[in-house]
């Protein structure tokens, strides 16, 4: 399918032919047709015998000198090579009136045009056409380049029906790669409807919509609606990527140099929507710290929130994106607990696999064995073979003293392939804790709506604080399917 978009200058709609009729002297061409006060023509005789009903008579009058009395002009004042030069199109008032109050006021209101030739130079002939065909015949002729500037037209004429239509096209064809550009004209156009299916799409799929084209060209309000969302499915350095794309663009479109300070300006409070405490110390690192864009107070200050405790503030959103849909999985790798287990700076790991592309947002941590107390702890997971670190968090819970586990949780879902081995660790500080016991080596979670997650466990070599598949900590994994 052709890209949707705006058509271009002079497209002409594309249609069936009129039915067959008795045969009359052809239409002059649109080249010919001068302003004509009143209209001329010759009738075709007995035509409507040849008409079973009122619609095919009124479809058989569409884009017809036959009984017409009003000629639109389109496409003035446009260049002769690019447009063709002015199109005139006839039309009958009183079909137009009946499918449209605007055209009622333009041709029967107080202030109505008694004009014979109306000019539309802000309307695509082709999108025009769309609309009087289904004025006269209620048919739909729209395709991807046309849909836009019929939607323009059917507002601008309040023809809701052909408006409907047209935002059902749009839904339809609706993908990751074109969800910018409809969002961009759902929110021109004020339809909600399509921008909520567009926003969802976006939420879904954010990296293919911010790897199409249409993302650079959309206007800044948009791009801060988007960035507000606590929905997107991306890493925040990711998205700060393409954020730096669109401040590129942006500076091409108004003229300035493409420097730090005028990417700086352009983003205006968009900059202040990227969430940069969602991401890694070596993501910021090696990203935004080194883009100019933000200033050495800020870069410092956030490094700062990176690397100490208690966090000194920050102006940025710390709140994660909470991408996910349906309902949170827990498995438990354990069937006894124990006590005790002590920490001396080392992490616990353990090494797993898993049998289909899941979202890790957190683990099931034990806690104290000496009542209720606080730790600190870093979680992280990291690709085991790349040993590449794909989440971490430095934070800290609360436990009661009990056997129970605690929840702690990565700032950002985490992406888990089927059949890729990962490392799940857990440095924690704080007292002795209670223990998992009697470990299992696959464990399979099943829901109603899903197929079964089966997770496989393996003993993490090197420098592990005890834990095994047997023994010790992280014995929950929390995730989406």
């Amino acid at each position: 399918m052709a890209s949707l978009g705006p058509a271009a200058a002079g497209e002409q709609a594309s249609g069936a032919e009129a039915e067959p009729g008795p045969v009359g002297p052809p239409p002059p061409s649109p080249s010919s047709l001068g302003p004509l006060l009143p209209l001329q023509r010759e009738p075709l005789y007995n035509w409507q015998a040849t008409k079973a009903s009122l619609k095919e008579r009124f479809a058989f009058l569409f884009n017809s000198e036959l009984l017409s009395d009003v000629r639109f002009v389109l496409g003035k004042g446009r260049s002769t090579a690019a447009a063709g030069g002015p199109q005139r199109i006839p039309a009958h008032r009183f079909v137009l009136a009946a499918g449209s109050a605007v055209f009622d006021a333009m041709f029967n209101g107080g202030m109505a045009t008694t004009s014979a030739e109306i000019e539309l130079p802000d309307v695509e002939p082709a999108a025009f056409l769309a609309l009087l065909r289904f004025l006269y015949s209620d048919e739909v002729q729209i395709g991807p380049e046309t849909v836009m500037t019929t939607l323009y037209t059917a507002k601008k004429y309040a023809v809701p029906a052909l408006e409907a239509h047209c935002v059902e096209f749009l839904t339809k064809h609706l993908r990751a790669d074109n969800a910018f550009m409809l969002l961009t004209q759902a929110r021109l156009f004020d339809e909600p409807q399509l921008a909520s299916l567009c926003l969802d799409t976006i939420d879904k799929s954010t990296m293919d919509a911010i790897s199409a084209e249409g993302f650079t060209d959309i206007d800044i309000d948009t791009l801060c609606a988007v960035l507000e969302r606590d929905t997107l499915s991306i890493r925040e350095s990711r998205l700060f990527g393409a954020v730096v794309r669109w401040a590129e663009a942006e500076c091409q479109r108004q003229q300035l140099p493409v420097t730090f300070g005028n990417k700086q300006k352009v983003l205006g409070k968009a900059l202040s929507l990227i969430r940069f405490p969602l991401m890694t110390i070596e993501e910021f690192a090696a990203g935004p710290a080194q883009s100019g864009i933000l200033s050495d107070r800020e870069v410092v200050n956030l490094f700062l929130h990176f690397t100490v405790n208690p966090k000194p503030r920050v102006e940025y959103i710390d709140r994660p994106r909470c991408c996910l849909r349906g309902k949170e999985c827990c498995i438990n790798r354990f069937q006894q607990v124990e006590s005790r287990w002590g920490y001396s700076g080392t992490s616990d790991r353990i090494r797993f696999t898993v049998n289909r592309r899941i979202s890790i947002v957190g683990f099931g941590l034990y806690g104290s064995i000496h009542g209720p107390t606080d730790y600190q702890v870093n979680i992280q997971i990291i690709e085991y073979e790349k040993k590449q670190t794909l989440g971490q968090n430095d934070t800290g819970f609360s436990c009661d003293g009990t056997a129970n586990t605690f929840r702690v949780m990565f700032k950002e879902p985490i992406e888990i392939l089927p059949n890729v081995c990962y490392t799940a660790c857990a440095t924690l500080k704080g007292p002795d804790s209670h223990y998992g016991t009697k470990g299992l080596k696959k464990v399979v979670h099943e829901t109603p709506a899903a197929s079964k997650t089966v997770f496989f466990f393996f003993s993490s070599p090197g420098n592990n604080n005890g834990t095994s598949i047997e023994d010790g900590q992280i014995p929950e994994i929390i995730f989406y399917t």
